[in-house]
């Protein structure tokens, strides 16, 4: 048996709690719709219309080019994260000798530490997975850049139907690169349950703050105040 304690489970749970309260708090409620991801799709659906207005449309070419890099990036980056879990799983008695003569004197099974090494693993799969989908809808949002009509067109109802749903798919692929940023940002505060309970805590209330303020206070939030 993994013979958690019920503060272990308490933490984790508040972990994924705050995870999914924060989520849904981002994309389902009117709050989220004040941040600065929100706001950015805004941005997403007027660049579409200025798109549409452009006789030559390299410069959109480019800015797509890199944000598919990104998201490349970020799922390649993934993979490299979900190998440094495995190690963590596959040399446990390596990483708990290290543990143990740490000053805080981390106590744990080593099925305990395994556990959690799969969960730090399944976190960063879950991460890959969004990182992924959206590099893929990048690339149909480029598919559907290319069938832009002219500017000629621009007034028609077709070219207005086109841009909408350009948009749409430009947001989805945002969306989906967001969630993949949220859980690596997760999966840092689930390192404390390594060290135990009191620190995940910790560091789930850290990271918590941390996305927020930028969602909402930052610098970059408030560039966009006024939109």
């Amino acid at each position: 048996m993994l013979a958690f304690s019920l503060f272990d489970l308490i933490a984790l749970i508040f972990f994924f709690g705050a995870w999914s309260i924060y989520a849904l708090t981002m994309e389902w409620t009117a709050h989220g719709r004040a941040g600065l991801n929100s706001r950015m799709n805004n941005y997403r659906t007027a660049w579409m219309q200025r798109m549409l207005e452009r006789d030559m449309r390299m410069v959109d070419a480019q800015i797509m080019a890199s944000l598919q890099n990104g998201a490349a990036f970020f799922a390649s980056t993934s993979l490299i994260a979900i190998g440094g879990a495995l190690t963590i799983l596959r040399s446990s008695e390596e990483f708990l000798t290290v543990a143990s003569s740490l000053p805080f004197g981390i106590v744990v099974t080593r099925v305990q530490w395994d556990a959690k090494a799969i969960g730090l693993a399944v976190i960063l799969v879950y991460a890959f997975f969004k990182f992924a989908w959206a590099y893929r809808l990048f690339n149909y949002v480029a598919i559907l850049l290319g069938a832009t009509p002219p500017h000629t067109q621009k007034d028609t109802p077709q070219a207005a139907r086109h841009v909408r749903r350009t948009a749409e798919m430009f947001a989805s692929a945002g969306r989906h690169f967001n969630r993949g940023q949220r859980a690596f940002f997760f999966a840092l505060g689930y390192l404390g349950w390594f060290v135990g309970p009191w620190a995940l805590l910790a560091t789930t209330m850290a990271i918590v703050a941390v996305m927020y303020y930028r969602q909402f206070a930052s610098d970059s939030r408030h560039a966009v105040r006024d939109d």
